[in-house]
């Protein structure tokens, strides 16, 4: 590993954690030459998933889109980033458990719904009534009514 400070190659590993629940490694690291000390994270890598849109176009995920999405539907309600982001966490290793190389864009709203449904139930409406077309009143009164129980 390069020292950020004098780009000489060796180092020592000083300390190695479990971050993320063990989906990182934190290591603390010291240069051997001139004993800055840094820090580098390692993860496995995943393979990248594509999303298959509803018109049959392919094209990669982006998290960053994802969490741009729960977070438009979280304005203003008492949502923390870092909420939304272990929530778009949870819903990109998911999927890649779930499929291979390919999503359908329908299973990403379905898992983007299932997880503001658990973090704010405003949040949850105001996601389903754009992914889900509402075309008047009538679906957001029924969506409220399976939200609190009531058909």
């Amino acid at each position: 590993m390069l020292c950020p400070k004098c780009r000489h190659i060796d180092d020592k590993v000083i300390d190695s954690r479990a971050s993320r629940d063990g989906a990182v490694i934190r290591r603390r690291r010291e240069c051997i030459q001139c004993g800055h000390r840094f820090t580098t994270y390692e993860e496995a890598e995943r393979e990248e998933l594509f999303v298959v849109k509803r018109d049959g176009r392919r094209e990669k995920l982006d998290r960053h889109k994802l969490m741009n999405g729960m977070q438009k539907a979280c304005e203003k309600r008492p949502v923390s980033p870092d909420q939304i982001e272990r929530a778009a966490e949870e819903i990109v290793e998911k999927l890649g458990n779930k499929y291979d190389r390919e999503v359908p864009a329908s299973a990403i709203g379905e898992a983007v719904m299932e997880q503001l449904r658990k973090l704010d139930e405003v949040a949850y409406v105001r996601f389903a009534s754009v992914y889900r077309q509402f075309r008047d009143i009538n679906e957001f009164v029924h969506t409220i009514q399976e939200l609190s129980g009531k058909s």
